[in-house]
């Protein structure tokens, strides 16, 4: 008997994602260390030495090393942008045809065959550069923001009223916030008792038992109909999802076209930033005057996914008394506190502190995607998180590799440069739902039909 929960699915695919990336970091920060210089490195895995002061030999030496981890992180990125973008596109906007399993199930297959190159790659120590290869591979098959929108679009199938949609959304999140900070807090524990090769066998087992969940046990929210069965050429597989997502926007009034683009728009402005910052904490912890070790940074990792936790109780509370384009304020200026507040961090407690004002960092998201979904009709949601998800690999990769240039370039005169940068460009999507709060008054009639209709093709199907 098969069932229609996904989050099982969700969390074992955060857990492989959120244990991936600071791994993966911390593995290429020590490779690069390693091949760099002569400096040695402790058994657990740490750095040995941190030198905080600048006339030290080895502050220079961090400071190339630095730099050289930034790059490598941009060719990596870069490598996996494009077969990224192309799958993510197809394969959700087919999914309102062919229903939300087959993203989910080719999406699980690519973290598949990634954890297991960095299993073989790390206990062999074959070349670090074949590391691009690999994220170049794992992308033809979909990546995280594949998993992610076919799971929202999943969840989104199940919903009927406004404010279920608001508050299962944010579940998920908070759910994600579990996962993501008891993953975050033992990482450091996995590489420093486990080391490197076991760390990712655990993550290659997580990724496995998920397949089988998704493969065996999950049911699809979605059913064919026998006009969905018939096949279509290559071409015409290809041109269909470009031209539903086009036809999503154009088939749109004027006013409500505009409130579409504008939501979409302050989505991703604020995804870019929160996202293109995120792996430059993980840097700035490592590198003088923090000189953290991978324990520290579990812990700093696992504070900040305390905000899916915060954040989740913040919807949940401020959605009786607010509407939601006030929640995603709150998150946003939020966030742009604690961004100013990192620039200028330089001990221990004021890093840990500075996780205070990012409590709220998920709101806006969460928001934002519900906000999204209840413009356009049920079966235009496929349509429309395929778009969102090609946004996101798209704002993700330009920002992560944008924010590690920027810190590599600036790292040796101002290491909390990036930090400001980003609280600066928070005032974009800020100013953008400002915008949207004027034309979502004169637009709020037409949400309602679109509501109902999509009320009507859900109790229908």
């Amino acid at each position: 008997m098969k069932i229609l929960f996904v989050e099982p699915a969700i969390c074992l695919s955060v857990f492989a994602m959120t244990l991936t990336s600071p791994l993966t970091t911390q593995y290429v920060y020590r490779r690069i260390w390693q091949e760099t210089g002569n400096y040695s490195i402790t058994p657990d895995g740490n750095i040995s030495e941190c030198a905080k002061n600048k006339s030290s030999p080895i502050f220079a030496f961090q400071e190339e090393v630095q730099k050289k981890v930034s790059l490598f992180n941009l060719q990596m990125d870069m490598s996996g942008l494009i077969p990224g973008l192309l799958s993510t596109f197809i394969l959700l906007s087919h999914s309102d045809q062919r229903g939300r399993k087959f993203p989910l199930i080719l999406s699980s297959v690519g973290a598949l065959a990634h954890s297991t190159w960095l299993c073989l790659l790390s206990y062999f120590a074959f070349p670090i550069h074949l590391l691009i290869a690999s994220t170049f591979i794992s992308a033809l098959f979909g990546n995280y923001t594949t998993f992610l929108g076919a799971s929202f679009a999943y969840i989104v199938d199940q919903c009927k009223e406004k404010k279920q949609r608001t508050i299962r959304i944010a579940i998920i999140d908070f759910l994600l916030g579990i996962v993501t900070g008891l993953t975050g807090l033992f990482s450091g524990y996995f590489i420093r008792e486990l080391g490197f090769v076991w760390s990712f066998l655990i993550i290659t087992m997580a990724v496995t038992v998920n397949l089988i969940y998704i493969l065996f046990f999950l049911e699809d929210s979605m059913k064919e109909s026998p006009s969905q069965n018939v096949s279509i050429s290559c071409t015409e597989g290809l041109k269909n999802p470009f031209y539903r997502t086009y036809m999503l926007f154009k088939n749109t009034a004027g006013e409500q076209r505009s409130l579409l683009c504008l939501l979409v728009f302050t989505m991703i402005a604020y995804f870019f930033v929160v996202i293109g910052i995120s792996p430059i904490f993980t840097l700035y912890e490592l590198d003088s005057p923090l000189c953290w070790d991978a324990v520290l940074i579990g812990y700093g990792s696992a504070l900040g996914s305390v905000s899916f936790f915060s954040s989740f109780l913040g919807i949940w509370l401020f959605s009786y008394c607010m509407e939601d384009i006030h929640m995603a304020y709150i998150g946003i200026f939020t966030t742009m506190v604690g961004m100013a507040m990192t620039a200028f961090a330089k001990t221990t407690l004021m890093m840990f502190l500075v996780r205070l004002p990012l409590l709220f960092t998920i709101v806006p998201l969460s928001v934002l995607r519900s906000m999204i979904s209840k413009v356009v009709r049920s079966t235009e949601q496929g349509s429309l998180f395929a778009c969102l998800a090609f946004l996101e690999t798209l704002g993700g990769v330009i920002a992560v590799s944008a924010f590690n240039g920027i810190y590599s370039v600036t790292v040796a005169w101002y290491k909390g440069f990036v930090f400001l940068l980003s609280a600066v460009l928070l005032l974009i999507p800020t100013i953008s739902l400002c915008i949207v709060k004027c034309i979502s008054r004169n637009a709020g009639s037409y949400v309602l039909l679109i509501q109902e209709e999509s009320n009507e093709d859900t109790s229908d199907r």
